[in-house]
């Protein structure tokens, strides 16, 4: 069996309408089976975008090219519209930065959790609510029953979010692709939510791709990351050579710029500017 669950080369997101350049291009990564990977980058490094890319949900006036782009052994460029919509809707799982603009406010949590899986799985209501509620316990939501019936603004912020993962797993995915999941969580929270992606990734062995600003967050729990700088790779590297020391000055400027307990109060933290990085210097794997 194929070792490589994802595999992208020399993917380009373009404007349409527009001179300005392409805002992500060339870009070239893998994710192995079970592997949990973490895309790390400023805001408007291209991050997003790439993993919308991935999964086809570009917003209107974007287009994908890539030379290859290729999921589970399937073509996500030149595949059927139906056949993309049955494999993307049940292999690959994606949980968004903020829950609340995801789920539905005007339905309640189970309608929205079954509605994919009976359209894709062919299940009854009843095995879908069921499946449901067993997918709410695996996140380890309390009063799974309970929580079907309430509405999204019932729950916490933490909850929503966990709501999200738990729609993702209905289908059993190959790959979870998690944009920025605990960026409007408290600390906390924020911990419970990346142990269970850790746990889930260890349980059933789905792969992770990981996308967020924070470059120590992903070293606690990638296997490798990916550094993203202005629409491009700059470094693919394992976390053990990012703890390490990164190559590129760019991933070094970030791991610079993040505080810890010993970083001296009294003085500014690092800022990044542009002109530091040779944008035209490859990526290094």
């Amino acid at each position: 069996m194929n070792d490589v669950i994802l595999r992208v080369e020399d993917l380009t997101i373009s404007t349409s309408g527009r001179d300005d350049p392409p805002p992500v291009r060339g870009v070239d990564f893998t994710v192995r089976r079970g592997e949990i990977v973490g895309i790390v980058g400023e805001s408007g490094s291209g991050k997003t975008l790439t993993s919308l890319g991935i999964a086809r949900l570009l917003p209107h006036g974007l287009s994908l090219d890539a030379t290859t782009l290729e999921f589970d052994g399937h073509d996500l460029i030149g595949g059927s519209d139906r056949e993309l919509r049955r494999l993307l809707g049940t292999q690959m799982a994606m949980v968004f930065q903020d829950p609340m603009s995801s789920l539905n406010p005007a339905r309640k949590i189970g309608k929205q959790m079954v509605e994919a899986v009976r359209e894709h799985r062919g299940l009854s209501k009843s095995a879908a609510r069921e499946l449901a509620v067993r997918s709410l316990e695996d996140v380890y939501i309390t009063e799974p029953e309970k929580r079907l019936w309430q509405y999204p603004h019932e729950l916490s912020g933490g909850m929503r979010q966990r709501v999200m993962i738990a729609m993702g797993l209905m289908s059993e995915p190959s790959l979870i692709v998690a944009d920025e999941p605990t960026t409007a969580l408290d600390v906390t929270v924020q911990a419970q939510v990346m142990q269970l992606l850790c746990d889930l990734n260890d349980r059933s062995g789905s792969a992770v791709l990981l996308i967020s600003h924070n470059i120590s967050l992903l070293s606690e729990v990638c296997d490798r990351i990916i550094v993203m700088f202005r629409g491009r790779i700059v470094e693919d590297l394992t976390t053990s050579k990012l703890l390490a020391g990164p190559d590129h000055p760019y991933t070094q400027a970030l791991m610079r710029a993040v505080p810890d307990l010993a970083t001296d109060r009294t003085k500014a933290l690092e800022t990044i500017a542009d002109t530091e990085f040779d944008l035209e210097e490859p990526a290094r794997a």
